[in-house]
Protein backbone atom coordinates (compact mmCIF):
# COMPACT_ATOMS: atom_id res chain seq x y z
CA UNK A 1 0.00 0.00 0.00
CA UNK A 2 1.33 3.22 -0.16
CA UNK A 3 2.21 6.11 2.35
CA UNK A 4 -0.98 6.81 4.49
CA UNK A 5 -1.53 9.61 7.12
CA UNK A 6 -3.12 8.84 9.95
CA UNK A 7 -6.27 11.21 10.51
CA UNK A 8 -8.69 11.75 13.05
CA UNK A 9 -12.39 12.29 12.02
CA UNK A 10 -15.51 12.88 14.01
CA UNK A 11 -18.90 11.51 12.37
CA UNK A 12 -22.68 11.73 13.71
CA UNK A 13 -23.24 8.38 15.95
CA UNK A 14 -25.26 7.89 12.63
CA UNK A 15 -22.39 7.80 10.50
CA UNK A 16 -20.37 5.98 12.83
CA UNK A 17 -22.68 3.08 13.00
CA UNK A 18 -23.36 2.89 9.13
CA UNK A 19 -19.51 2.68 8.73
CA UNK A 20 -19.36 -0.55 11.50
CA UNK A 21 -22.03 -2.05 10.34
CA UNK A 22 -20.45 -2.44 6.64
CA UNK A 23 -17.22 -3.73 8.39
CA UNK A 24 -19.47 -6.15 10.59
CA UNK A 25 -21.27 -7.22 7.60
CA UNK A 26 -17.60 -8.01 5.93
CA UNK A 27 -18.00 -5.50 2.80
CA UNK A 28 -14.70 -3.72 4.59
CA UNK A 29 -11.97 -5.25 6.07
CA UNK A 30 -11.71 -2.28 8.40
CA UNK A 31 -13.35 1.38 9.14
CA UNK A 32 -9.84 2.66 7.11
CA UNK A 33 -11.01 0.63 4.11
CA UNK A 34 -14.81 2.04 4.65
CA UNK A 35 -13.67 5.22 4.78
CA UNK A 36 -10.88 5.37 2.12
CA UNK A 37 -13.90 4.56 -0.36
CA UNK A 38 -16.12 6.69 0.71
CA UNK A 39 -13.02 9.57 0.39
CA UNK A 40 -12.38 8.12 -3.60
CA UNK A 41 -15.84 8.25 -4.60
CA UNK A 42 -16.48 11.80 -3.15
CA UNK A 43 -12.99 12.93 -5.37
CA UNK A 44 -14.95 11.28 -8.39
CA UNK A 45 -17.98 13.14 -7.99
CA UNK A 46 -16.19 16.11 -7.29
CA UNK A 47 -13.40 15.59 -10.60
CA UNK A 48 -15.83 14.48 -13.18
CA UNK A 49 -13.82 12.42 -16.10
CA UNK A 50 -11.09 13.81 -14.31
CA UNK A 51 -10.94 17.54 -14.58
CA UNK A 52 -11.31 19.84 -11.53
CA UNK A 53 -14.16 22.80 -10.42
CA UNK A 54 -11.94 25.37 -11.72
CA UNK A 55 -10.86 23.05 -15.13
CA UNK A 56 -14.60 22.67 -15.89
CA UNK A 57 -15.57 26.39 -15.42
CA UNK A 58 -12.87 27.26 -17.94
CA UNK A 59 -14.30 24.86 -20.49
CA UNK A 60 -17.38 26.16 -20.06
CA UNK A 61 -15.91 29.49 -20.28
CA UNK A 62 -13.97 28.86 -23.70
CA UNK A 63 -17.26 27.49 -25.14
CA UNK A 64 -19.02 30.65 -24.32
CA UNK A 65 -16.70 32.66 -25.97
CA UNK A 66 -16.23 30.24 -29.16
CA UNK A 67 -18.79 32.17 -31.05
CA UNK A 68 -22.49 32.43 -31.69
CA UNK A 69 -24.07 28.60 -30.92
CA UNK A 70 -25.83 26.48 -33.47
CA UNK A 71 -28.37 23.49 -33.39
CA UNK A 72 -26.69 20.30 -33.39
CA UNK A 73 -29.94 19.03 -35.86
CA UNK A 74 -29.70 21.46 -38.38
CA UNK A 75 -26.30 21.57 -38.63
CA UNK A 76 -26.34 17.26 -39.12
CA UNK A 77 -29.13 17.67 -41.39
CA UNK A 78 -27.05 20.81 -43.76
CA UNK A 79 -24.04 17.88 -43.45
CA UNK A 80 -26.02 14.94 -44.55
CA UNK A 81 -27.84 16.86 -47.12
CA UNK A 82 -24.85 17.87 -49.06
CA UNK A 83 -22.91 14.22 -48.80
Amino acid sequence: MATVEKMTIALTPEMAGFVRRAVAAGEYASTSEAIREAVREWKERREPLGYTVDELRALVQEGADSGTPVDGAAAFARIRAQL
